[in-house]
């Protein structure tokens, strides 16, 4: 049974706008048998640029049930079902954000169209609802209300699951929800409920309680969601059927899971951990010298030997961000891998470049801005404490370097520092420094946003 949804919003993010509109069509997977429809009162002022996409005013909400009160109604309908909708982790998080405020821990397997769309009918320029629908004859009644929206998803769906079961026989097998799929019989399902949506590490083990499989990641529950329903390959399915307990362990930050599943991966080798995964990247950015004494940049495949400053999961980012570096930092594009010419390079010809690339500025004058692209990636013989989220609000996690080196990681409390670091110093557990974990830290800090990082 699938429940088929669409919601309008205040707008875009659920930690700060609220729900306006929802409708719901339960489908038995071949024709809808039940359906709620309601305007919902935000208790708070919609955008004019939102009314005037959706048509819903704050007149039209004014008399409208506040979310609490048809929570329970949108509670039932849904029970038991996988929530279906076409962006379906926008409306997931609405819900769940709603929910969460009353106090409630609202938790459904959810099943996305686009994802569906992208996997069934392949090679479509754009897979937003209005633009897939018109390019399959399929008419949206009030684009943008809950109900048109929803009945255009449900058309979408039935659609999908026809395409489906030619494509993968009866049974519709990539709509099948996690509970649908069939596990292994020693696995606790009622354990699957326990699982948070917080980062942090899993370990699956075997009826034998040998541990077969280690992972991360920023949302334990999807996480693990995704792989207890995963029939698209034959070792992720034959990895699925072994699946006879798990366990999983919070982090609060997503780079300490990511150096906590490298060191417990090095250490327990896992069947169906081939290879040590690092950052998912590809990509990297490198140093170099020039034979005149210029310090060089170039992207490049990671390869076994070299550890980048920076990693990337494409050609094309790892490109935009050195392009991005140059503008910054005023570097040369011949020098960055930009410009291959025996001469000058193109910004030099239009007056940006210092002339790094034909000699008119000495390695002295130009190395003084590249280094700064060296300090901002590499550690160097860097003393410090990488500050991130932690288990809990009062907590926070570190990750200590010490002349360049990783030291290890650990989790402080917030009211315990007051008076000095000590306290952060003796919460790291030390860890082995090797190249995976100076290209997760160097990775993750390129890419991502961490609390502070406190030089010693």
């Amino acid at each position: 049974m699938y429940a088929i949804l669409d919601i309008e919003t205040t707008g875009g993010s659920p930690l700060r706008e609220k729900i306006t509109e929802i409708a719901v069509y339960v489908h038995d997977g071949k024709r809808i048998t039940d359906e709620f429809v309601t305007l919902i009162n935000p208790e708070r002022n919609i955008p004019y640029f939102i009314t005037s996409m959706t048509g819903i005013t704050n007149e039209m909400v004014e008399d409208a049930p506040k979310f609490y009160e048809v929570a329970k109604q949108i509670v039932e309908i849904t029970e038991g079902k996988a929530i279906v909708a076409h962006n379906a982790r926008f409306d997931y998080s609405f819900l769940r954000h709603e929910f969460k405020s009353l106090g409630f821990n609202f938790r459904r397997n959810i099943i996305d169209t686009v994802s569906a769309c992208r996997k069934l009918i392949p090679g479509y320029p754009s897979y937003s609802l209005g633009n897939i629908c018109r390019e399959l004859g399929i008419v949206i009644e009030d684009r943008h209300r809950a109900a048109g929206d929803a009945l255009a998803t449900v058309k979408l769906f039935e659609l999908l699951l026809e395409k489906d079961e030619k494509i993968n026989g009866p049974g519709a097998s990539l709509f099948r929800s996690t509970r649908d799929v069939k596990l292994n019989p020693s696995l606790d399902l009622s354990k699957l409920e326990d699982i948070p949506e917080e980062p942090g590490i899993y370990f699956f083990y075997d009826e034998n309680n040998e541990l077969i499989y280690i992972g991360k990641s920023r949302n334990l529950a999807d996480r693990i969601s995704t792989h207890l329903s995963n029939n698209t390959t034959r070792r992720s399915m034959e990895m699925r059927d072994r699946i006879a307990s798990i366990d999983w362990e919070c982090t609060g930050s997503e780079l300490v899971a990511l150096l906590k599943e490298s060191e417990e991966i090095k250490r327990n080798k896992p069947l169906y951990n081939r290879a040590q995964r690092r950052t998912g990247a590809v990509w990297g950015l490198f140093k170099g010298i020039s034979p005149e004494g210029y310090i060089t940049f170039r992207t490049d495949n990671i390869n076994c030997e070299e550890i980048p400053l920076a990693t990337y999961s494409s050609k094309q980012k790892a490109r935009a961000a050195i392009q991005m570096l140059v503008e910054k930092y005023r570097l040369c594009q011949k020098m960055c891998g930009l410009y291959d010419t025996e001469g000058s390079c193109f910004h030099y010809q239009v007056g940006i470049c210092s002339g790094a690339c034909n000699g008119s500025e000495s390695p002295e004058d130009y190395n003084s801005r590249a280094v700064k692209v060296v300090d901002e990636f590499s550690f160097g013989q860097r003393n410090c404490l990488i500050i991130d989220s932690g288990r809990h609000p009062e907590e926070r996690s570190a990750v200590k370097i010490v002349n360049g080196k990783y030291i290890g990681y650990g989790w402080f409390n917030v009211n315990d520092v007051g008076f000095g670091l000590t306290p952060v110093h003796d919460c790291i557990v030390p860890a082995s420094d090797n190249r995976d974990v100076q290209m997760i830290i160097k990775g993750y800090i390129s890419r991502n946003k961490v609390e502070k990082i406190i030089d010693f």
